[in-house]
């Protein structure tokens, strides 16, 4: 859409020449290979727990999954890779991320969509106590804090601590699809509270959350996500320059409910911790 970012365009390679974002030329020299799938892995496994809702009450230890990949932060973060920090405000620890708070005013709009975390030790057990920062765009494709019309909103961004399965929820709104990227969420995995909200790290894992195309393609047939139709159209898994090396095998978030009532996505990763 115009004006809206584009973390990766489809000419990938002058977007890494180009001089904007040193965080994310890094990720994307240092992204770890794909690792192969274990021994409990297998196309059939993944569909069936690498991407399952977590709404009932199965032990998190029983979806032991090969370790998510590492993908790019982009260049919206507001991690202080790239000047702009949101982690150490006063309020970002919250499971509500659909208004702005510390002082700004304003509330994304857009279809409601939960959204649910799950974080494993890569021996299958839940990484209790981590940490888990989420932010992504809101329905026309801007990045609070950075895009055009919201860098006076901190909105769709919050931390959480994980649960003793592993789990954080966040209360959201659907986001947008924008030039040249697949629809996503962004997340970094922090060992614990303090590091989330320190402004210090370490960063255990960065990586994003896809959501599936027939879910976007039925949200954006709604008000306010106009723009979203026509760029759904002009990308695909094996054209986004995140997704396209695995077609989100371990990344692609099960989602169930309609425009009405609105969503909930599920995921479930496995990370080094």
């Amino acid at each position: 859409m115009t004006g809206q970012p584009d973390e990766i365009p489809a000419d990938n390679d002058a977007y890494v020449r180009e001089v904007h974002d040193k965080g994310l030329r890094f990720d994307l020299r240092t992204m770890s290979r794909r690792r192969m799938l274990t021994a409990l892995g297998g196309a059939g496994v993944l569909t069936a727990v690498g991407g399952r809702l977590l709404t009932d009450q199965t032990p998190a230890a029983a979806a032991c999954v090969a370790e998510v990949e590492s993908e790019t932060a982009g260049p919206y973060p507001a991690d202080g890779s790239n000047g702009v920090e949101i982690r150490t405000v006063s309020g970002v620890v919250r499971s509500d991320i659909r208004s702005s708070f510390g002082g700004a005013t304003g509330v994304a709009g857009g279809i409601g969509l939960t959204f649910s975390l799950t974080v494993l030790k890569l021996s299958c057990a839940p990484l209790v106590g981590a940490a888990v920062y989420a932010w992504h765009c809101d329905r026309e494709g801007r990045y609070s804090l950075y895009s055009s019309g919201v860098t006076n909103q901190n909105y769709l961004r919050g931390i959480q601590a994980t649960d003793s399965t592993g789990t954080v929820t966040f209360s959201s709104v659907y986001p947008g699809c924008y030039a040249g990227r697949w629809p996503h969420i962004h997340f970094e995995v922090y060992a614990s509270l303090a590091d989330a909200t320190s402004g210090r790290g370490p960063i255990v894992k960065t990586s994003q959350i896809a959501l599936p195309k027939a879910t976007s393609s039925a949200v954006y047939a709604t008000v306010g996500y106009s723009q979203s139709v026509t760029n759904l159209s002009r990308i695909t898994l094996a054209t986004d320059n995140v997704f396209r090396d695995d077609l989100a095998a371990r990344e692609m978030a099960t989602v169930t409910g309609n425009v009405t009532t609105g969503y909930h996505a599920g995921l479930t990763i496995s990370v080094k911790g």
